[in-house]
């Protein structure tokens, strides 16, 4: 799987942090899943202070959905695996609300990822807890 840069790590990270907390609870656990996308992208940086931008982006942006952008110019396998990155963060606390799926069906509609390979990854983790 091809490499994304610091900056497109740092706003899809933001993403993550956002999908986060829709649900007005941002836990330990979710933090640790956003530093493990992190850390996939990203070995030589330090995930914690990736993910302090991240948190920053997150609070200050109205404009979270530009970081689809990225994830739109990258390839099938790097969408698949940033939107599964999205599930695990959603999934965590073993519930998904209204919100968390309205934002996943707006990404995946933004980066062009079919509603089916969206709900097959969905359905992959949801299988695997």
């Amino acid at each position: 799987m091809s490499k994304l840069d610091k900056e497109s790590v740092i706003g899809i990270s933001a993403l993550l942090v956002h999908a986060a907390n829709i649900d007005d609870i941002y836990s330990d656990h979710e933090k640790d899943l956003v530093r493990e996308f992190i850390k996939s992208y990203l070995n030589n940086e330090d995930p914690n202070e990736v993910l302090k931008e991240a948190e920053k982006i997150e609070s200050n942006s109205n404009q979270l959905l530009n970081y689809t952008n990225i994830i739109k110019q990258n390839t099938l396998d790097i969408k698949k695996d940033i939107i599964e990155h999205l599930w695990k963060v959603i999934i965590s606390d073993n519930s998904i609300d209204q919100y968390e799926a309205n934002l996943m069906r707006r990404i995946c509609g933004l980066i062009y990822l079919p509603d089916k390979e969206c709900a097959e990854i969905k359905l992959k983790l949801l299988n695997s807890k």
